[in-house]
């Protein structure tokens, strides 16, 4: 997993670089400073249909437990690593979020997959969220203290993604990414959160993607 920050022009230049990412040149970043296929994909589809409206856009890959960040014109802002729910799974169980979070079984916290509509809102403690999908409490945030069985931030700064699979279900992130970057971006009107599946296809979580071309020059390269 490699932290990189991206432009259209596939270029990262540190005077430009969101906060809590490292930066590689065109010239060092090679093959490795390619996202995955999977999201060049989605970014295509998203570019080429206008999927987001006109609101920023996030791109959740919680094979690779990293976040894609794009402005609403569909620029690559950067991206940085997460924390994802425990369980491997798509889909949300029934009436988990109206569960306490001891409630919560393992493999309960999952993190859903699909398109969703973001928006700022309270938590618990009158702490605010960006909340992906309120009615199963699944929200994006930074990553919490937690107990230090969790090891989130080592988690976080490791270099493997397997490890990264901790949380009840919410979206950890690094908190200078977070309040530098995420936050601005969609505090005034919220935005679009794309989380993309591991254990159904595209397709099937996004069905549009049926009948949208693959461009190899996509939002990453243009």
């Amino acid at each position: 997993m490699i932290h990189t920050v991206l432009t259209l022009a596939g270029l990262a230049l540190a005077s430009l670089a969101p906060a809590g990412a490292t930066v590689l040149s065109g010239e060092n970043a090679g093959e490795a400073g390619k996202p995955p296929e999977t999201v060049t994909r989605v970014a295509d589809w998203i570019a080429a249909s206008k999927d987001n409206g006109s609101l920023p856009y996030i791109i959740v890959d919680k094979t690779g437990a990293e976040l894609f960040l794009f402005d609403a014109k569909g620029k690559a802002l950067g991206e940085a690593p997460i924390l994802i729910g425990l369980a491997t799974g798509d889909d949300a169980t029934p009436g988990v979020g109206g569960k306490n979070l001891e409630e919560i079984g393992p493999a309960e916290r999952t993190t859903p997959a699909g398109r969703f509509l973001a928006r700022f809102g309270l938590a618990a403690g009158k702490q605010r969220v960006l909340w992906v999908d309120y009615g199963t409490s699944v929200a994006l945030h930074p990553v919490p203290k937690g107990t230090r069985k969790e090891r989130r931030r080592q988690r976080l700064l490791s270099p493997a993604a397997d490890d990264n699979r901790i949380t009840f279900g919410c979206i950890n992130v690094p908190l200078t990414f977070y309040s530098k970057n995420v936050r601005p971006l969609f505090r005034r009107k919220g935005g679009v959160v794309y989380i993309l599946p591991d254990t159904k296809s595209l397709e099937e979580v996004f069905p549009r993607l049926r009948v949208q071309p693959f461009v190899n020059r996509g939002s990453f390269s243009r």
